[in-house]
């Protein structure tokens, strides 16, 4: 069941893979300058894709999630603040003060962070930033070449174009705007390499062992991106068993064998990080009522061109764009997936077996209830039928099922120009019509991709933090065990600034507030801190650009929650609401001072 279930054969004969001793091989090697070729063709498009961070590092954050960019910056001080202080990278106390945020149980990838700790600590996270980010979709479009070219095709630009796309096709591109945790799919092939791999006879044990490593070395990256490859991995395995049920059968037992070893190995790996996940410090359950249970994939958005795409526009976001764009393949991509299917559905079990996986997971990913074009219909999808607390369910967006949609694409792509290669091969100079119909094929290849090709990711400017964060003026205020409280107190929709001192300071000094997901009053998910008074207070005056009127019970309450913070000093810097927000604390705490370039009220004598 290994490379049968992805050999491009026919069901007659195998013309590119041979049975060994060590089971199956590749006949043809392809010459390393090709591999090289394509790898440093990806690292340069991933460069061009990080083009606008790259041109003022220091200044820029993504203008479509810059609250996403700012926390994978924190995240990246994270695992450079881990490893310097040899603290439990899987919790930190630096955010959310003094409650902390259960790290797991967020988008940490600690896999990531931690090996790049020193980058970020010799560059900062900017640069650790972007740096990863580029180096991630050149990366997943690489490991993607390698397992097209070894194990699928023969045409190395077959391979090469399915990697690309795989690597940087229109829903990847949309989570590298802030989600760099989307686009960390490099191990990805490897892993469905290696699941399919698993019947090889005599080797039970070292693949099973090889695939544990693998999935757990990703559960610290992303675990729904490993959820969703293992899903589409459990279709694949029905849909090849019931193919080729004597292949499968005389392969189960070792199969079986490889697989319990695997994943014995990949819980014994992550027994604990996966425990303190669901019953650590501030964990949680669900998250706000099965919020994304209902965030579907507009019907219009598979042939819609992506905003982030040399033939999309920015238009289409105000009518169909309004969940996460997963698929927006365009027309002429989804048109060439079908015709695809339907041509190379009797010649390759490979190509049948993606086709049905693209068919299957379209479908999921429509939600509870189909949208087109902007409106939710009453026409009941998938979901519908599937309780907003099941487990695992609960967390998940089934537009984002539209991603494995995009693996099936890229294969058919690869399959698609590899068959008109062959024919092309074959037709000679005796054929003219069938090198014809070649160069039609190309054509209709090259025709769906192009318009595909991704711009640079868009960014916006943003302001360093104030000279009293960065020059360190701060350390005689905040003693060991005390917080820093900046004005506006971080959080998923305010304080985008303030929460980036925490991280371009290395998290030298805790914060109280935050962008991540934490516990309710109930126990189960949402974003960020339970918003006490004095948070309420300061939001409420920046979205009305007023004072509201100051009581001695709100002076009283703003004293408590600077207790309840740790409270040594609150700061505001320079900001769009600075005015207001100055007049706010002054009628809270009395006057402050004036420090370098903030305004500062040191609270040690009012919250000892």
């Amino acid at each position: 069941m290994a490379v049968p279930v992805i050999d491009n054969s026919s069901d007659a004969e195998s013309a590119s893979t041979e049975p060994t001793r060590s089971g199956w091989r590749r006949r043809f090697r392809p010459p390393a300058r090709a591999d090289l070729l394509a790898i440093g063709a990806y690292v340069l498009l991933g460069v061009f894709v990080c083009a606008k961070y790259w041109a003022d590092i220091d200044h820029r954050v993504s203008s479509h999630l810059p609250t996403d960019h700012s926390w994978f910056e924190w995240l990246f001080s994270h695992g450079a603040y881990s490893v310097r202080h040899l603290e439990n990278p899987l919790f930190s106390l630096r955010q959310n003060a003094p409650d902390g945020v259960n790290m797991i149980a967020n988008t940490s990838i600690l896999g990531v962070t931690l090996p790049m700790a020193p980058i970020t600590m010799l560059f900062g996270p900017q640069v650790a930033y972007a740096l990863y980010l580029g180096g991630a979709l050149a990366a997943t479009a690489a490991t993607s070449y390698w397992m097209l070219s070894r194990h699928l095709v023969t045409s190395r630009t077959a391979a090469f174009i399915g990697g690309a796309f795989l690597g940087f096709a229109p829903g990847v591109i949309h989570h590298a705007n802030g989600q760099p945790n989307f686009v960390s799919n490099f191990l990805l092939p490897v892993i469905v390499v290696r699941v399919l791999r698993l019947g090889e006879p005599g080797r039970w044990l070292r693949n099973g062992v090889a695939l544990g490593l693998l999935v757990a070395y990703q559960i610290f990256i992303n675990e729904e991106m490993l959820l969703l490859t293992a899903l589409a991995m459990a279709v694949i395995v029905v849909l090849y068993a019931v193919q080729r049920w004597s292949a499968m059968r005389a392969q189960l037992r070792t199969f079986l064998l490889a697989l319990g070893v695997g994943g014995g190995l990949a819980l014994l790996l992550t027994a604990y990080p996966i425990w303190f996940q669901f019953n650590g410090r501030q964990s949680s359950r669900g998250l706000q009522d099965g919020v994304f249970h209902s965030w579907g994939e507009d019907l219009k958005a598979f042939v819609t061109f992506a905003r982030d795409t040399v033939a999309g526009s920015p238009e289409v976001e105000q009518t169909i764009g309004l969940t996460e764009q997963n698929s927006w393949f365009g027309w002429p991509l989804v048109i060439l997936t079908l015709v695809a299917i339907v041509l190379l559905w009797r010649g390759s079990l490979a190509a049948r077996i993606a086709g049905i996986v693209a068919i299957f997971f379209t479908v999921v990913s429509l939600g509870p209830y189909l949208r087109f074009d902007g409106e939710v219909t009453e026409i009941p999808g998938p979901w519908h039928y599937l309780p907003t607390d099941l487990p695992l369910v609960e967390m998940m967006m089934p537009t984002r099922m539209a991603l494995v949609v995009t693996g099936a694409v890229g294969v058919l792509l690869a399959l698609a120009w590899d068959r008109v290669a062959t024919m092309h091969q074959r037709a000679g100079s005796a054929d003219p019509r069938r090198r014809g119909l070649s160069f039609v094929g190309y054509a209709a290849v090259l025709l769906a991709v192009l318009p595909l090709f991704p711009r640079p990711l868009p960014a916006q400017h943003v302001d360093a933090p104030p000279k009293f964060i960065t020059s360190g003026a701060w350390r005689p205020y905040v003693p060991d065990g005390r917080t820093l409280v900046p004005v506006p107190i971080p959080s998923n929709v305010h304080g985008l600034s303030t929460l980036r001192w925490s991280a371009l300071t290395g998290h030298e000094f805790p914060v109280p507030g935050g962008y991540f997901i934490g516990p309710g009053p109930a126990g189960e998910g949402m974003f960020g801190a339970p918003t006490r008074p004095t948070t309420g207070l300061i939001y409420t005056t920046m979205d009305r650009d007023e004072v509201p009127p100051i009581t001695e019970e709100n002076r009283q309450q703003a004293l408590e929650d600077l207790r309840y913070w740790r409270a040594s000093v609150v700061v505001l810097g320079e900001h769009p609401d600075a005015e207001v927000l100055q007049r706010l604390m002054t009628e809270l705490l009395g006057p402050g001072q004036r420090v370098d370039d903030v305004w500062l009220w040191d609270v040690r004598p009012q919250v000892p």
